[in-house]
C-alpha cells in the first residue's frame, strides 16, 4: 500500500528531451521495460551513483561516459540488473551503448545505460537490443507518465513530478520520474531517478547542485537499510529556456533554479519510501541539536533501520523505548543523557532523559496510529539539524522479498 502517494497523470513537456517506450519483453511480456530519453544536443548531464563496490556493470559504464560529457541519450531496461555479472555484464553494458549509438546515430559514449531488476543473471541482450530500435521509433515528448511505468519494478505506483517555475521573469519547467521501492538506503538505493529541466546550467555548476540535491533527498531517504547495485540519479539541464546561463551560485536566478530542483528531488525521493515494500507509514525522523551534520545522521539512521522500532510503528505500538534505545546505541560520544528530549509530533514522550511528566500512553499511540508523522530527537549539543525519511516495516516486507525471484 503506497502512504499517501498519487499517480501525477499530467506533466509538462521539457524542451529538448524526448522519451521512446517499448516492450523488449526482458522479464515478463506485453510490459513497458524499456526507456529510451533523447537530450538536445549541448544539454548539461550530472549524475550521482551508488557507492556500493558491487556497482552494476551499467554503473561502471555510465561513469565513465558522464565525465567525457555530451550525453544525447539514456537507455533504461528493467527487469534485470546487469549487476554481479562479470566481464560479460560489462561488455553487454557497452553492447547496449554501441546499439543506441547505431541506431540514434551518435558516439557509444554519448550514451549512458541503467538497469534494474534481479542481481546476477546475464542480460537478455537478443530482446534487449531489439526493443532499442522499438524504442527509438515512438520518442515524443509527451511520453512521461509511460516513461514512469516503464521503470518501474516492484513498485506499486508510477512515480513522477512536474511543475513550472518563475525565474525572474523568465519560465522554466522541471518533470521528472523516479522508480524504487525496496533495497533502499542511501549512497545510494535501488532507485533511479532522472530529472530535466530547461534551464541553461552551467555543467560545472550542475554537477554540484546535483551532489547537493542528492544528499538533501534521495540520500537521506531509507526502507530497508540495503544499499543497492545501482543506484543512479540523473539530473539534465537542456538550457531551452530564454534565460541566462547560470554559471555559479552567485548569478541572478540560481537560488530560485536550486529551490525549485530540490522540491522535485524530495517530491521523488519521498514518494520512494511513501511506495515502500510493504510499507503502511511514512515517517520522518528529524534530528535536532546536533553537534555535526555525521552526529545528527548516525543518530537518525539508527533509529529509522531499528527493526524493533519499525516493526512498533507497523503495529502502531507507542513503544518509545524502542527508540530511546535507539538513540542511545547511534555511537554519540560523551552524551548527555539528560539534554535529550524526543517528541512524537508535539507529543513529548522524553524529556531530561526521561519519560515525561506530561506523557500518557493514549497520548502516544494516537500519534502511531497515523499513517504519516515525525519522530523529533533533540539531542542539546550543537545547532545541526537534519531530517530522515523512512517507514515500518511490514508482514507485507518479508513476503514481497522472500517471493522477489518467483
Amino acid at each position: 500500500m503506497a502512504v499517501g502517494l498519487e499517480v501525477l497523470k499530467n506533466y509538462h513537456p521539457v524542451a529538448g528531451v524526448k522519451l521512446g517506450i517499448a516492450e523488449a519483453g526482458i522479464k515478463y511480456a506485453q510490459r513497458k521495460d524499456l526507456v529510451l530519453f533523447e537530450l538536445v544536443a549541448g544539454s548539461s548531464v550530472s549524475g550521482v551513483f551508488t557507492l556500493n563496490a558491487f556497482c552494476a556493470a551499467p554503473v561502471q559504464v555510465a561513469k565513465k561516459h558522464i565525465q567525457q560529457g555530451d550525453i544525447r541519450y539514456l537507455v533504461i531496461n528493467t527487469g534485470n540488473a546487469n549487476a554481479g555479472t562479470g566481464p560479460q555484464g560489462l561488455a553487454d553494458a557497452e553492447t547496449t551503448c554501441q546499439q543506441v549509438a547505431e541506431v540514434c546515430g551518435v558516439a557509444p559514449e554519448q550514451v549512458l545505460p541503467f538497469s534494474t531488476g534481479v542481481i546476477g543473471e546475464p542480460l537478455p541482450m537478443d530482446k534487449l537490443l531489439a526493443g532499442i530500435p522499438l524504442a527509438q521509433q515512438s520518442l515524443a515528448d509527451n511520453l512521461w507518465p509511460e516513461t514512469a511505468e516503464g521503470i518501474m519494478t516492484t513498485d506499486t505506483l508510477p512515480k513522477g513530478y512536474s511543475q513550472k517555475a518563475d525565474v525572474n521573469g523568465t519560465e522554466i519547467t522541471i518533470s521528472g520520474v523516479s522508480k524504487g521501492a525496496g533495497m533502499i538506503k542511501p549512497n545510494m538505493a535501488t532507485m533511479l531517478a532522472y530529472v530535466t529541466t530547461d534551464a541553461k546550467i552551467a555543467q560545472p555548476l550542475l554537477d554540484s547542485m546535483c551532489r547537493q540535491l542528492a544528499d538533501k533527498s534521495f540520500n537521506r531517504v531509507t526502507v530497508d537499510g540495503d544499499t543497492s547495485t545501482n543506484d543512479s540519479c540523473i539530473l539534465v539541464a537542456t538550457g531551452q529556456a530564454d534565460m541566462a546561463e547560470i554559471e555559479s551560485e552567485q548569478d541572478a536566478g540560481y537560488q530560485q533554479v536550486f529551490d525549485a530542483l530540490l522540491e522535485a528531488f524530495l517530491v521523488l525521493s519521498h514518494a520512494i519510501v511513501r511506495d515502500g515494500e510493504g510499507a503502511t507509514k511514512f515517517v520522518s525522523v528529524e534530528v535536532q541539536q546536533a553537534d555535526s551534520v555525521q552526529e545528527a545522521l548516525d543518530v537518525a539512521y539508527t533509529v529509522a533501520h531499528s527493526p524493533l522500532v519499525k516493526t512498533a510503528l507497523f503495529a502502531s505500538d507507542a513503544n518509545w523505548g524502542r527508540i530511546l534505545a535507539a538513540v542511545g546505541r547511534a555511537g554519540v560520544e560523551n552524551m548527555d543523557l539528560s539534554a535529550i528530549d524526543i517528541h512524537l509530533d508535539d507529543v513529548c514522550i522524553v524529556e531530561n532523559g526521561g519519560r515525561a511528566a506530561s506523557y500518557t500512553e493514549e497520548a502516544g499511540s494516537a500519534v502511531f496510529e497515523k499513517t504519516e508523522f515525525t519522530i523529533s530527537i533533540r539531542l542539546g549539543r550543537g545547532a545541526v539539524t537534519e531530517t530522515v525519511w523512512t517507514t515500518d516495516l511490514s508482514h507485507d516486507y518479508v513476503t514481497i522479498n522472500a517471493e522477489y525471484r518467483t
